[in-house]
């Protein structure tokens, strides 16, 4: 059976950032990806993924498909900077994910993207 266009065509991708702790600044890879970090602003992972991003940072915390630093550094979601965006078709999230990295970097923030 055909799945009618509409649910063929239905954009289920979304781009997420996690809060990490503080303490992910001792991490020496992090730290040399952020050599304009700015002292006060948040410290974020930047993602992407096709699942509810409730969902995704549920199975990076349990150690499913994760990032060691939203593993070990990971605090909550931070909606509000990523909500506007979502959902999206595969490569517009694709592209997003590393355009929204670059924008909080250049705002500042310490951030990880994969």
């Amino acid at each position: 059976m055909v799945k009618p266009k509409a649910s063929r065509t239905k954009h289920h991708h979304h781009v997420y950032v996690v809060e990490l702790a503080d303490q992910v600044w001792n991490e020496p890879s992090f730290r040399k990806a952020n050599p304009d970090y700015q002292l006060g602003k948040p410290f974020v992972y930047v993602g992407m993924t096709g699942l509810d991003p409730d969902l995704r940072f549920d199975r990076h915390k349990a150690g499913v498909q994760s990032n060691r630093f939203v593993t070990r550094y990971g605090l909550r979601l931070l909606p509000k900077l990523y909500e506007v965006y979502n959902p999206m078709p595969y490569e517009a999230a694709r592209d997003m994910e590393v355009e929204l990295a670059i924008g909080l970097r250049e705002e500042g923030y310490g951030v990880w993207q994969a």
